[in-house]
């Protein structure tokens, strides 16, 4: 569990539409998984590739929130994304490998599409003056 916000300003993580959508991905992705037989080898090993993508979706934004820092957020938003397109991927994957329940995929891709919708809204938040200057140059705020 967080401590307790120092500021009013802060926002716990959970009450993020963002994170809260994470979580519903990711609760989806357990259920998607879990009808994957033991035997099906291919299909097992995007198991673990799917649940690390879909956890990835509010661990992250937990560290960025954290962070508070336009560079630590901009890393984490660059996490976020390759998780989410990989999780994407993946379903594509399974459907190529005879993954029987593809109805159940369209609902995860659909609640992929509504959580991008919330990224882009989480990340004009950030404040590009709240920032420690970034060493490696990635993710410096412009002008910076």
């Amino acid at each position: 569990m967080l401590p307790p916000p120092d500021d009013e300003d802060f926002a716990l993580p959970d009450q993020l539409p963002l994170y809260q959508k994470g979580r519903e991905i990711f609760a989806v992705t357990q259920k998607i998984v879990a009808l994957i037989e033991a035997d099906e080898e291919i299909l097992v090993s995007l198991k673990d590739c799917m649940l690390q993508d879909a956890a990835l979706l509010t661990v992250k934004v937990a560290g960025a929130e954290a962070g508070d820092l336009y560079d630590l957020r901009m890393e984490n938003a660059t996490l976020i994304r390759k998780a989410a397109r990989d999780l994407l991927t993946h379903c594509t994957s399974l459907e190529m490998f005879g993954y029987q329940d593809v109805h159940y995929l369209r609902i995860l891709r659909e609640l992929v599409e509504d959580y991008r919708l919330f990224f882009l809204d989480w990340v004009q938040g950030f404040d590009p003056w709240h920032a420690v200057p970034d060493p490696w140059g990635l993710f410096n705020p412009p002008g910076v």
